[in-house]
């Protein structure tokens, strides 16, 4: 089942036309190091450090990083970039590795969470000012007016600018992952397609998951 989803009327009518993605991928092992693992992962770095795409990547990057200080935070994609280029992607779990080699490939925020812990269908939304969001561990986000959040039918379970939120967050225990990109203004919605595609294909190869689909509204 892939998840429901709508733009509101309020987020359509403040950023026109920026995109926003989603990838299911079902009964997934999370490994630590699957086997052919790092292979794949030099092969990407490879990719993404020739010349051309990193120049490219860089200004993806820079696009996010002028949209988060116009809201007072500092994005961390910059300094993500700047470890990779220097010391190659992380290694955490196959999950969250994933879910860092779509962003680094792609040049987009990407975040990975638990699917099973949403509360019903998925709203892309603007925040009204004071707005609160319990995010990972245990950090309280304060939405500042116009701020990019992401609603189920419950409460808000991502602000793009601070954070995911502590219910959704991956676990030992996730079988069905869900990966979701957002764009900023001036991000085309084609690169969440190849940054989610990067990591629903990873999941599917190496944790056994199945791709349930990769959408991109």
């Amino acid at each position: 089942m892939f998840p429901e989803f709508t733009m509101s009327t309020k987020y359509q009518a403040k950023y026109p036309g920026v995109g926003f993605g989603l990838a299911l991928i079902t009964g997934c092992q999370n490994h630590e190091n699957p086997a052919g693992f790092d292979q794949h992962k030099r092969k990407l770095l490879r990719k993404m450090r020739k010349r051309q795409t990193l120049a490219e990547i860089t200004n993806r990057i820079d696009t996010y990083a002028n949209f988060f200080q116009s809201f007072g935070f500092e994005c961390p994609l910059t300094k993500h970039l700047k470890r990779t280029i220097h010391s190659g992607f992380p290694r955490y779990d196959l999950i969250v590795d994933a879910h860092f080699m779509a962003e680094m490939c792609a040049g987009i925020l990407v975040a990975v969470t638990d699917f099973d812990r949403f509360d019903g269908s998925l709203t892309l939304d603007v925040a009204v000012e004071g707005e609160a969001c319990a995010g990972m561990g245990g950090r309280e986000f304060i939405c500042k007016a116009d701020e990019i959040v992401l609603r189920d039918e419950a409460e808000i379970v991502c602000v793009l600018c601070q954070g995911a939120d502590e219910k959704t967050r991956v676990r030992e225990d996730t079988a069905r992952v869900l990966f979701y990109a957002y764009a900023v203004p001036g991000i085309e919605s084609q690169f969440l397609k190849d940054g989610l595609a990067i990591a629903a294909e990873t999941m599917a190869e190496y944790g056994g998951g199945t791709i349930e689909g990769v959408g991109v509204y």
